[in-house]
């Protein structure tokens, strides 16, 4: 007798989905196919995302759409380097300049990071952004030629390339117009699938909670958390969540080039009180990618080493050579603050004697955008010197007259909102507050 195979109709799916049923292995493939073809409606995918917004879905559901929408395109495939190949995803924050110190640490301990980047997202920075200004940095590398820069010198940062996902694509823009944004199952689905076509045996991720993340709750950020660490583990990829406090921005400063010239300060050892929050987050992070990999016994032995990684220079001659290998201008590096040439600046001061005692986390990233470090509209062009430097953090006693924040930009007549922003959102009280820690949780399988 001849088995016939049954057709899976695009709608029957959306029903399925909206009347809260469990959707089969089959279903979620099929329909994604057509997502990736085109055969499927733009109607029927925004209903579908509504349903699974409305509805959620089982870890099953969930590993089996990350593992279609990773399959969609082409994926890199990183068995020739011969080595655990490690990266580490951040949901994003303000002054988040980790991935540009994390990166060269692993490749100096003998690790491969492949790391495929993104760009500015409402009011968080993006890694691309800042990498280019680099005079001459190049992003948008093939994958043959990512695998290239790798294999000579232990990691490489590039963007999404066009046959890279084209499922989370499609599905992404149509998030933005639907109202579905804020699903922990989309964005499970959509960060995992980018890094899991990485083909990465391990991955760390950085997930914030706080006034300056996308996940203000921490129980938000928890449960994102555990959706991505399980649906990390259901295809293959060792994955820890490390849940870190975004309050106040990340080191010193926040932009473009700024955040570049903090991270050479580091990896050259130059010290500043303010860097001492991106280091420590940096190491931890880079700890248990080392730890993963298994450089170290333990996540603690792999924070020692990445720590000595950082200060004895290997991971800035691995910076500097991966550079190199992309077409960066690296005489920039000699001197990172000369190189910093803003049209204007502003220095925002403190009224009054007292503490700093918080301030709302996104506004400060929404400033930092508006002096020009963001887009005004998808794909549109970012000031390589907008930025802003913090001069205290939550918790240190303030001075009356004592420099808060200077602003940078290259468009003078682009001070005055962003200078009130800051104003308004940057509270002193007479006393200092308590000060949650910098890591909050650290969850594995």
């Amino acid at each position: 007798m001849m088995s016939h195979k049954k057709t899976i109709h695009p709608i029957d799916v959306v029903l399925k989905k909206r009347d809260g049923l469990e959707l089969s292995d089959e279903e979620i493939r099929a329909f994604l196919a057509g997502v990736v073809d085109e055969s499927v409606t733009p109607a029927r995918i925004a209903a579908l995302l509504m349903a699974i917004f409305q509805r959620g879905m089982s870890s099953r559901e969930l590993a089996t759409l990350t593992d279609a929408m990773r399959r969609s395109g082409e994926v890199f495939d990183s068995r020739f380097l011969k080595k655990f190949t490690v990266d580490k995803h951040s949901t994003g924050g303000v002054g988040d300049k980790s991935s540009l110190l994390i990166a060269p640490i692993v490749a100096a301990a003998g690790l491969a990071d492949p790391m495929i980047s993104g760009r500015s997202l409402g009011h968080t920075g993006g890694t691309l952004d800042k990498l280019e200004t680099i005079p001459g940095f190049n992003t948008q590398l093939s994958l043959q030629q990512f695998g290239e820069v790798i294999a000579a010198c232990g990691f490489s940062m590039i963007g999404q390339t066009k046959n890279l996902v084209p499922a989370d694509r499609i599905l992404y823009a149509l998030r933005d117009h639907t109202g579905t944004v804020e699903s922990p199952y989309l964005i499970t689905a959509s960060i995992m699938s980018k890094k899991l076509a990485e083909g990465l045996d391990g991955l760390v991720l950085d997930v914030k909670t706080g006034s300056g993340a996308f996940m203000k709750k921490f129980e938000d950020s928890e449960h994102l958390a555990r959706l991505m660490v399980s649906t990390g583990e259901s295809n293959g990829t060792r994955t820890v969540a490390v849940l870190t406090t975004m309050d106040e921005p990340l080191g010193r400063f926040s932009g473009n080039w700024v955040e570049v010239w903090e991270c050479i300060d580091i990896m050259r050892g130059v010290q500043h009180p303010m860097y001492a929050d991106l280091i420590e987050l940096s190491v931890v992070l880079a700890g248990w990618m080392l730890f993963l990999g298994g450089v170290s016994t333990s996540a603690e032995a792999g924070k020692e080493r990445a720590a000595e990684l950082l200060q004895d220079g290997s991971a800035y001659e691995k910076f500097v050579a991966m550079t190199k290998l992309q077409g960066g201008d690296v005489s920039v590096f000699e001197d990172p603050a000369a190189f910093h040439k803003p049209a204007a600046t502003r220095v925002l001061t403190a009224d009054r004697d007292g503490f700093l005692a918080g301030m709302d986390c996104t506004e400060v990233g929404w400033a930092v955008q508006r002096l020009g470090a963001g887009r005004e509209v998808p794909g549109g062009p970012v000031a390589a010197h907008a930025g802003i430097e913090m001069h205290a953090k939550i918790g240190d006693r303030i001075t009356k007259g004592q420099p808060l924040v200077t602003l940078f930009t290259e468009d003078a007549s682009l001070l005055e909102t962003p200078e009130r922003m800051l104003r308004e959102t940057i509270v002193l009280a007479d006393r200092a507050l308590q000060k949650a820690p910098l890591v909050r949780q650290i969850i594995t399988a």
